[in-house]
């Protein structure tokens, strides 16, 4: 259940993540780093809630707690990050992909790395 949950949200975070891409790219013509991180902090605060409170049913007993995982989470999207933009990078300036592949291609990386650091990492010592 765990997975599917993971899954779904992930499938949820992935498209705020693009829309918010595109948006920045397409519509208000932000170059594709400005346009990458706008939407990755967008989708890590959505990822945030989705995953402490719906995916790993994480509770936080205090604020210092609470605080704890919110950095671990910030920490370890912030190498997914760096993944997500040197693949981006790899892909646009290098491979001379198209956006569409390269963001496709990138999120689904992301996905699998961001599991792992929550599973793991992050909400890995609390009682469900």
């Amino acid at each position: 259940m765990e997975v599917m949950s993971y899954l779904f949200f992930g499938v949820m975070t992935t498209i705020v993540n693009i829309v918010i891409y595109f948006l920045c790219r397409d519509i208000l013509q932000f170059h594709f780093a400005v346009a990458n991180t706008i939407s990755w902090i967008l989708s890590v605060l959505f990822a945030f809630v989705t995953n402490k409170k719906w995916v790993f049913h994480s509770k936080s007993e205090t604020k210092a707690e609470w605080i704890e995982e919110a950095v671990k989470f910030i920490f370890y999207r912030g190498l997914s990050y760096v993944l997500d933009m040197a693949s981006m990078f790899i892909l646009l300036k290098i491979l001379l992909t198209s956006d569409v592949f390269a963001k496709f291609l990138t999120q689904i990386l992301v996905v699998v790395a961001n599991y792992f650091f929550s599973k793991l990492l992050i909400f890995n010592n609390k009682k469900k």
